[in-house]
């Protein structure tokens, strides 16, 4: 009957309710406000001011002044919610919400491939973290060692990639294996690569001055030439660095051993340099039905593009950084499941914050 008014059917066709609001309806539209064609330019621009307008993009983080020759934690090899000082010696994760589930990680700016090198890390403060149930296993760790360039954040969960926990385990490439002592708030760890064992690479630790033992013997044929940079993973715990920019070192150190800021340029390898500018940078964004294949295209395409250090944005990769032992949350979580994946989707939207400010490359998988 809609399509029949709108058409000017006869008023004989309407029902007799439909009559009786027709004089109602003139009356109404006699009664619209009528277009002024008197009106200036100045109103239509203060009506257009009072638009919503489009939110202006964030501005960029502010660079410091830093020499780059000095060996110090990589602002562009390190996670968006991993916060590094001014001094490039010291950093602590985000850990408001759900980011006190997540690890968070970074190496340094140079690694080496040769010699006998170490450097040293110690646990500033465990941050507290009261908003976390009971039920979180080891809320407060730290994981240290060495790992290619290419590898992620993730210490100890890939190939090429050496750690050694606070829950006295060391791993690699996901496999845990008991070693050393547990290691917690003010504890130093030495970190010691020794390139000159014949064919391998030995990597071991020192707490507090104490030698652990060898943790890894690594074929040099299989790392194929490529350095091993300093790397730290943390859960809630602020660290900081001894590179050998200190006037002492908090500990003894190995007979033998040089710190990594102590070598030569030359026998240093530098990591991989971020864009300089925005126009320099890259995002994807993935679109496609769920279960497409979306996430996996986007882990494919930044595995084959190591050297542009694709930041994934998505509830999947920060997931994936909630691991607990090398494993995903799923198998080791008591909780309600929702009330996680709300907080990672919170997360997710923060870092894309933080990413705005950054000069990076990203693939927004979401």
């Amino acid at each position: 009957m809609k399509t029949e008014m709108k058409q000017g059917a006869p008023t004989s066709f309407l029902p007799p309710e439909a009559s009786q609001l027709k004089p109602d309806r003139q009356q109404f539209q006699s009664r619209k406000r009528p277009y002024e064609e008197n009106r200036g330019r100045g109103y239509f621009e203060h009506r257009e001011d009072r638009r919503g307008r489009s939110p202006q993009p964030p501005a960029e983080e502010d660079e410091d002044d830093f020499d780059d020759t000095l060996v110090a934690i990589d602002t562009y090899n390190c996670d968006l919610h991993f916060k590094v000082a001014r001094d490039r010696s010291s950093g602590y994760p985000l850990t408001i919400e759900g980011f006190a589930y997540l690890w968070s990680g970074a190496r340094a700016s140079y690694g080496v491939r040769r010699g006998r090198v170490c450097f040293e890390m110690k646990i500033n403060e465990e941050i507290s973290v009261k908003h976390l149930p009971s039920t979180e296993p080891d809320p407060h760790v730290v994981r240290i060692g060495w790992s290619l360039d290419s590898c992620s954040t993730q210490l100890g969960e890939e190939p090429f990639s050496y750690g050694y926990g606070g829950t006295g385990k060391k791993s690699t490439n996901s496999r845990f294996e008991n070693y050393g002592d547990k290691f917690a708030e003010n504890d130093v760890i030495g970190c010691f690569a020794d390139f000159e064992c014949g064919n391998d690479v030995e990597l071991s630790f020192t707490k507090n001055g104490k030698w652990m033992g060898i943790a890894f013997r690594i074929q040099k044929e299989a790392l194929g030439g490529q350095a091993l940079y300093p790397h730290v993973l943390v859960k809630n715990c602020a660290v900081e660095f001894n590179f050998g920019q200190r006037a002492e070192p908090y500990c003894s150190v190995l007979p033998g051993f040089t710190f990594i800021q102590h070598l030569p340029l030359s026998e240093r390898i530098r990591g991989t340099v971020g864009p300089k500018s925005k126009a320099e940078c890259e995002i994807l964004m993935m679109v496609g039905l769920p279960a497409a294949g979306k996430t996996t295209w986007a882990i494919k395409h930044a595995a084959s593009n190591p050297s542009k250090k694709y930041n994934i944005l998505g509830t999947n990769a920060i997931m994936d950084k909630m691991r607990v032992m090398g494993l995903r949350r799923q198998r080791n979580y008591a909780g309600r499941w929702d009330v996680l994946i709300q907080q990672a989707t919170q997360c997710l939207n923060r870092l894309i914050q933080i990413a705005a400010r950054k000069k990076r490359n990203y693939i927004l998988d979401q």
